[in-house]
């Protein structure tokens, strides 16, 4: 069997110097070329005023030629208001209704208009917003030029009372992130291995619309997760663009000077590097009121209100967290006493110093709902998978790292320990680019997002393994083996191979042209892969 350098070993424990990994998170994901060179289109934001809003729940529908993606609401005062947003479909329906979050203590003190968080409700170029004041509030005022008569498609405000001040909708056309930004890690890593995270360069953050120099605190003590809210039926190649049009609305439109959050996590597991100043350093947020100084905002993109985080958001979410408290010596399953500094967006006045988990949520300390009810029940197990990042060496087993990710599930499917490929020999490991792969008893399983999760197994698993793995002519494999009466056969990206069960020889074919394979050489080759790099101290 062709054997590949062995992936980070969970049973290394027994070596007697200390292996420390070196996150490869703080420069961003390795081996994608030309990331720096190519950015994505920047995001279009446009705004249309709500007009004519008064008190009680008002409805305006808004149409832009454009196709958008995102929906904000922006005002100089939500004192009492909640909204909410659907857009229409291809076929003319109307999607569901998405709440618009409030924005309830995110956001800088010194911005001047304030602004809910933009709402993911999928490419359209008509949404419905639905506003709901209290009674007697004021009106919005009117459209420039309102027609008369009746069927207005909205209620006109009396002229002997006073205009309210002016609510505007911001509809923001996301742009789509160069296919080398995208990654969709499938499972989590090895103890001390922290996720890739797509650096702010790779997601194509504009530096120039951000103003000012980071704040820095004394150090990270506590980390804070946060939701996004709105749809959750985005794709992977959607999430940069709608970490750039986040960050865009916070510093074009609100006046903010960055992305509120220190890092964003999207339901593929992609972890995006959030506010300006370094990963591993304390640098402040503007991401929850009062409780800014020495923690660490991390949010889930999508809505978890009524449905939990994916499996692999929540692992990478706690592998995130588990990381960057590990850097200043914080215990993911501990308390800490923080002192709020007050303000109209938290339950505690300033001085106050409640003591509060080391990994809590917004709604812990806030005016606010974040990061959803199915989030916020699932903040023990995150708590716990952040606690694992520094478990040693062999208190994992290679299946549990294997676990919550698609090599996991179709090892699964194929009957797990009793099917062909039997037990997983190491944790998963990078090959080139955004391939991924796992080795066990009687062969190997390989994931790309192109092709899936692909098992290879005895003659076909060598004579793939001679040619150069997925760097040889052949490519990835795109299907499991295929049984016929003469041979067994497996697709390949670039061809197939055929082993003949009479004669036992293997034939590739690519590009209609069979060619029979030697047998493959007795010293079996090694393919040597890129790792996070490894520091030795005696």
């Amino acid at each position: 069997m062709p054997r590949r350098r062995p992936a980070p070993s969970i049973l290394l424990s027994a070596v007697a110097a200390t292996v420390v990994m070196v996150p490869l998170a703080i420069t961003g994901i390795p081996g994608i070329p030309g990331l720096t060179d190519e950015k994505p289109s920047a995001p279009e934001l446009h705004t249309q005023p709500l007009a004519a809003v008064g008190g009680g729940q008002t409805v305006r529908e808004i149409h832009q030629d454009t196709p958008f993606s995102l929906v904000a609401l922006t005002a100089s005062d939500f004192t009492g208001t909640s909204a909410r947003v659907r857009a229409k479909r291809a076929d003319g329906s109307w999607g569901p209704w998405y709440e618009v979050e409030a924005p309830d203590g995110v956001g800088e003190a010194h911005a001047t208009t304030h602004g809910t968080e933009p709402v993911f409700v999928g490419r359209t170029t008509t949404v419905q917003i639905a506003v709901t004041r209290p009674a007697k509030a004021a009106a919005t005022p009117p459209a420039a030029d309102r027609p008369q008569g009746p069927g207005l498609g909205y209620r006109p405000v009396d002229v002997e009372k006073p205009l309210g001040p002016s609510m505007k909708a911001v509809l923001i056309s996301p742009p789509q992130a160069p296919t080398d930004v995208q990654f969709q890690p499938t499972a989590v890593s090895a103890p001390n291995q922290p996720p890739n995270i797509i650096s702010r360069a790779q997601w194509g953050a504009n530096e120039s619309v951000r103003c000012g120099q980071p704040v820095y605190d004394k150090g990270v003590r506590a980390a804070i997760v946060h939701h996004t809210a709105g749809s959750n039926d985005y794709a992977p190649e959607d999430s940069a663009g709608i970490v750039r049009s986040i960050y865009e609305y916070h510093t074009r439109e609100l006046g903010w000077c960055d992305i509120a959050y220190n890092a964003l996590v999207d339901k593929y597991g992609q972890v995006f590097e959030g506010r300006f100043g370094g990963l591993t350093r304390p640098v402040e947020g503007s991401h929850t009121g009062g409780f800014n100084v020495d923690t660490w905002g991390v949010a889930m993109l999508g809505d978890f209100d009524a449905v939990p985080p994916t499996p692999l958001q929540l692992k990478m979410t706690g592998r995130l967290i588990g990381w960057r408290l590990s850097l200043d010596h914080v215990n993911p399953l501990g308390s800490v006493v923080l002192t709020s500094a007050g303000g109209t967006f938290t339950h505690f006045p300033a001085g106050a110093s409640p003591t509060l988990p080391t990994i809590f949520t917004h709604r812990d300390v806030g005016n606010t709902d974040c990061p959803g009810n199915a989030a916020y029940a699932a903040m023990g197990e995150l708590r716990d998978i952040a606690a694992s990042f520094t478990a040693p060496p062999g208190a994992l087993s290679a299946m549990d790292m294997l676990r919550g990710g698609a090599i996991f599930d179709r090892w699964q499917a194929m009957g797990g320990a009793s099917g062909p490929l039997g037990v997983a020999t190491s944790p998963e490991a990078a090959a080139d680019g955004h391939i991924r792969y796992a080795t066990f008893d009687h062969g190997a399983m390989y994931w790309s997002p192109a092709t899936g999760a692909q098992p290879l197994t005895g003659a076909l698993y060598d004579a793939w393994g001679a040619l150069g793995f997925e760097r040889g002519a052949l490519g990835l494999p795109t299907s499991g083996e295929i049984s016929e009466p003469q041979w067994i056969v497996q697709n390949f990206q670039h061809g197939t191979l055929n082993f003949d069960r009479e004669n036992g020889t293997v034939t590739r074919v690519i590009d209609g042209v069979p060619q029979e394979l030697p047998p493959p050489p007795k010293q079996e080759p090694v393919q040597l892969e890129r790792f996070s790099r490894i520091e030795m101290q005696s």
